[in-house]
């Protein structure tokens, strides 16, 4: 197949790129930056997809796109202390999901989604979350919103136009491909880099706030699996978890990249930040049921992995061995505001 990856220069997205092309297929990304981690591997078109563009069949704000076969959006700013303090970014993430929708419409082409555990929010109502959960009364956060709203548009089209899709939630995902900081810090990469420089980390949330955390294999695995079921008509129109089905600690997870690490962490334990999900198990029978699907890789397991990719990547890039300064303060993190919008 021929597919377009939209965000293909982000982590799940190259990992998902890299699958596809080893599984035979043809890969065309499109993101707003150069992909950092594999270079020029498959063809990548550098566009932003957040402007309020006119509808354009051949690809989008009148760029021809080559012929694809299906879509598979990953595309959006994805952090969720980023959007509290920009909101704006949220409003983006809205537009590149109807922008996106508007050149498969145009093409009757399907949709591959990719959404988040965001949407269920954070009031514990479930040990674990099944997917019809889900209640935008729960919102918790600007990007929670954007992935409601962005799931919304899909049904939506489903509806009015026929558009076939599927929808993936995806929880706490980790691995390769996950430590360009400077761009958009994850937690566990971030642990990496601070505990390998012997600096103090940050638990918001300490032990408190349990987690699903998905290794990266897992995930793109899950969504090959969607993307093949998709394209040949046994499965559509669904939206499904896809992460490890087990809850574990913060606390829990620094340990075990201290342990990969050989060091004693040095810990912090702070209240969660405003706008953040606080527990989240999925429930993953759906996955199973509707592609065969289900979870190979243990936090225990998959740690080791992302720290020996660490460890490699840190050898051959030292000059990313330098002190990291999250933006914002910390009273900004904590309660949202205020940092001026960009001009």
């Amino acid at each position: 197949m021929r597919i377009l990856v939209t965000g293909s220069s982000g982590q799940i997205g190259t990992n998902l790129a890299l699958r596809l092309l080893k599984d035979g297929h043809q890969v065309f990304g499109v993101d707003k930056r150069q992909n950092s981690w594999v270079g020029d591997a498959f063809p990548t078109l550098l566009q932003d997809l957040a402007g309020h563009y006119s509808a354009f069949p051949g690809g989008i704000n009148g760029v021809e796109y080559p012929e694809v076969d299906l879509v598979v959006h990953m595309a959006a700013h994805a952090k969720v202390h980023q959007l509290v303090r920009q909101p704006h970014r949220a409003l983006e993430n809205a537009i590149m999901t109807f922008n996106v929708l508007e050149f498969a419409r145009g093409n009757d082409l399907p949709i591959v989604f990719s959404s988040t555990r965001e949407v269920y929010g954070d009031v514990h109502r479930f040990e674990e979350y099944a997917e019809e959960a889900a209640d935008f009364a729960f919102t918790e956060s600007p990007y929670s919103a954007s992935k409601i709203a962005s799931e919304a548009f899909i049904y939506s089209y489903a509806r009015c136009y026929g558009l076939n899709y599927l929808v993936f939630r995806f929880s706490n995902v980790y691995g390769r491909y996950d430590s360009d900081l400077w761009r958009m810090d994850r937690v566990l990469p971030l642990w990496m880099h601070q505990l390998s420089r012997g600096e103090p980390i940050r638990i918001f949330g300490g032990d408190q706030k349990v987690l699903d955390f998905t290794y990266v294999d897992d995930c793109v695995d899950g969504i090959a699996r969607g993307v093949y079921a998709l394209a040949d008509g046994r499965a559509r129109n669904e939206t499904v978890n896809l992460a490890f089905g087990q809850g574990n600690t913060l606390v829990r997870a620094a340990e075990l990249i201290a342990e990969q690490l050989g060091v004693e962490p040095n810990v912090t334990i702070s209240p969660s930040l405003l706008g953040e999900v606080t527990h989240y198990v999925a429930d993953v029978r759906k996955a199973h049921d509707v592609l065969g699907w289900s979870p190979t890789t243990s936090l225990e397991d998959g740690i080791p992995k992302a720290v020996a990719w660490f460890k490699d990547w840190r050898s051959s890039h030292p000059e990313e061995d330098r002190p990291f300064e999250r933006p914002g303060s910390a009273d900004e993190l904590e309660h949202g505001f205020k940092e001026p919008a960009p001009a």
